[in-house]
């Protein structure tokens, strides 16, 4: 359904609306320009880099809220809705194109928004919330909407948690009914996925929680399905491609090869019948100029055992790059073969061209759950620098066949850390390490890539793994100044321990499920590992070197506020969290946690430090974004306002 709000504003803005897109090969790698922000991260190649300099370290304190965005979530009716429904995890960071913001809400509705104004010009709403509980476990969220114009024709696209993509015009944000009849249904044609509700099979619909991306008249679209399943049949996650104007399907990309394919053989035992998941829940990047989208890629059903797909199991925890015009394997690399850890590559690649050793490489970097950055060239998928298979531990659950190997890259260094060792452990005092050492000694734990084991009453509480399943990096990604080759990693340093157990058959026929993933206490409620608990460090992409790693904010508050630690001269905590950056021409921007609410943080570039802090209402929810109106410029954040969250843009006074 489309509300519009006319409003003289309005007309004007649509009238102007001719998208002022940069090159191919400009749009790929070198960030928004003439003010726009036209993908989810700037650009197709996820750089998060603005040139706009107008907000630098000289003004940056005086910014002022220009206009509050409340989302329209709130006022709709529920009331023939037979279950509660939460609308509080708003995630999206709007396009700007034109003058206006397109942005998407939790609920998944989407809204044009002037954006020098903040007026609602008109909304979409898909009702997502009257088709079930949403798929997965987070409750409903999406990230952002995808942008195409054709020099005659302009459209808003959107996937939805409840299975669907649409096409809207960007004038008033009506059905494009030549883009298959109104909507695409993701279930078509995914073995195994049905609208009906979870049966014993596991059959389960599908949705999305991130934006598709366009390649030229290609929507390349990808969806998730529950990651928590009691039962072996899955949903295989394809990417597929659709071209644009009528929404026909252009190609299918089997994530889980079929019989015949490349990679068929690392599911042996014909696990690829009847295994799922293995597709992109996060965002993806392409390369206008290649025409190559990159796909990173996400672990196999279930995340934390494998006995039943033996084999390396490709393409899953891969980056795989697709001719977009053809959906053909153009090269891939896999960072995990036969994940049991959950190591799903949660961002965007990020395109970078870097000049190393004298030579100029079209690069792709891809941060990880696991701490690590693997860089390729984006044109051949040859590494930058040497990525080794090297032993890693053996063992694990029974009937499971980990590979005897794993790759680790030799530079960039890892950005958190990695395997869980007495050396990380909590030493404010003798008496709080000695605490947590007795602690560790109830678990199972080593170095990187130590498997999972089974949880005991009373006995052992399983592996720790570290980073957690969490990461790492996560879905905030990374951000790239593509001037100075930087890029910029958000990080935590947080332990799980995976309570892996059985379950009668009747209730799963796996061997071993993950029931929950426990995070693992520290001595007297503190964390059980020493500080940073959350980092931002920038590399140095033609060296592959850390410039610079901070802890992200002074405190923490289980620690700032403990009484056993009164008085102590505590090091930066890094409790500030793992949000998302944006890079601008001037700065490094990104919110951050406090323990008197949130703030919006400026740092210098180059050395990491802070510069200056506005007080933003409350945490924020997505990825800030930059964009420019009648020549001054804007930031906006999304943010998680008690009751109703919103979108809020800054300017100077």
């Amino acid at each position: 359904m489309t509300i519009k709000i006319t409003s003289s504003t309005g007309l004007r803005l649509f009238v102007s609306t001719a998208i002022l897109c940069c090159s191919g090969a400009a749009c790929a790698q070198l960030g928004a320009a003439d003010g726009q922000w036209p993908s989810y991260a700037a650009d197709a190649g996820s750089t998060k880099y603005t040139s706009l300099d107008q907000i630098d370290a000289s003004n940056f304190s005086q910014l002022q809220m220009a206009w509050q965005w409340d989302s329209p979530d709130a006022i709709l009716d529920f009331s023939d809705v037979e279950r509660e429904v939460s609308f509080g995890r708003l995630q999206g960071t709007p396009l700007m194109i034109g003058g206006v913001l397109y942005m998407i809400t939790s609920l998944n509705q989407i809204a044009a928004i002037d954006a020098e104004s903040g007026q609602t010009l008109w909304r979409f709403d898909p009702e997502v919330y009257k088709h079930g509980a949403p798929v997965g476990v987070l409750g409903f969220h999406q990230r952002g909407v995808a942008y195409w114009n054709d020099g005659s024709q302009q459209r808003i696209l959107a996937s939805t948690q409840d299975g669907f993509v649409y096409s809207l015009r960007l004038e008033d944000g009506s059905l494009d009914e030549n883009f298959a009849n109104g909507r695409i249904d993701l279930t078509d044609g995914i073995p195994r996925a049905t609208r009906d509700d979870l049966d014993w099979q596991g059959a389960q619909p599908l949705g999305a929680v991130s934006p598709p991306i366009v390649i030229g008249d290609i929507l390349v679209v990808s969806q998730i399905t529950s990651n928590r399943p009691r039962f072996k049949e899955r949903p295989p996650l394809w990417i597929r491609g659709y071209h644009i104007p009528s929404g026909e399907l252009a190609w299918t990309f089997h994530s889980i090869p079929l019989e015949g394919e490349f990679g068929n053989d690392t599911w042996e035992q014909d696990s690829w019948r009847i295994a799922g998941n293995s597709g992109v829940w996060s965002m993806m990047s392409a390369d206008l100029e290649l025409g190559y989208v990159y796909l990173p890629m996400e672990a196999a059903t279930n995340d934390f055992y494998g006995g039943h797909r033996p084999g390396d199991n490709l393409f899953s925890e891969s980056i795989v790059a697709l001719d977009a015009r053809t959906g053909e394997r153009v090269w891939h690399f896999q960072m995990v073969h036969h994940g049991v850890w959950d190591f799903d590559n949660p961002a965007a690649p990020n395109l970078i061209d870097i000049n190393v050793d004298g030579r100029t490489i079209k690069a792709v970097a891809q941060v990880t759950k696991q701490g690590f950055t693997y860089v390729f060239d984006r044109v051949t998928g040859e590494p930058v620098w040497p990525i080794n298979e090297l032993p890693v531990p053996q063992g694990g659950l029974p009937g499971e066949q980990l590979s005897s190997t794993q790759p680790f890259p030799t530079k960039p260094p890892a950005f958190a850390r990695q395997g869980m060792s007495v050396d990380y452990l909590i030493d404010f005092t003798p008496e709080l390490r000695a605490e947590a050492e007795e602690i560790l000694k109830e678990y199972t734990y080593g170095p990187l890539f130590t498997p999972p084991t089974e949880t005991v009453q009373g006995g052992n509480r399983g592996t720790i793994i570290l980073p957690g399943a969490g990461g790492g990096a996560n879905w905030t990604g990374a951000g790239v100044d593509p001037v100075n080759n930087i890029l910029f990693v958000p990080a935590t340093n947080s332990p799980n321990a995976p309570l892996m157990t059985k379950l009668e058959a009747s209730a799963s026929n796996f061997n071993y499920l993950r029931i929950s993933n426990q995070a693992v206490r520290g001595p007297r409620g503190l964390p059980i590992l020493k500080p940073p608990y959350a980092t931002i460090t920038a590399f140095d992409m033609n060296k592959g070197e850390i410039l610079w790693q901070k802890a992200n904010g002074d405190d923490y508050t289980p620690v700032t506020n403990h009484p056993d630690l009164a008085g102590m001269d505590l090091p930066p905590l890094g409790g500030g969290g793992r949000q998302a950056v944006l890079v601008t021409s001037t700065l490094l921007i990104h919110a951050q946690t406090t323990l008197d609410g949130a703030v919006l943080v400026a740092r210098d570039k180059f050395t990491g430090e802070e510069l200056s802090t506005i007080d933003l209402p409350a945490n924020a929810g997505g990825a800030p974004m930059s964009y420019s109106v009648a020549g001054k410029q804007f930031i906006a954040i999304s943010v998680l306002s008690n009751p109703v969250p919103a979108l809020i843009s800054f300017a100077l006074p």
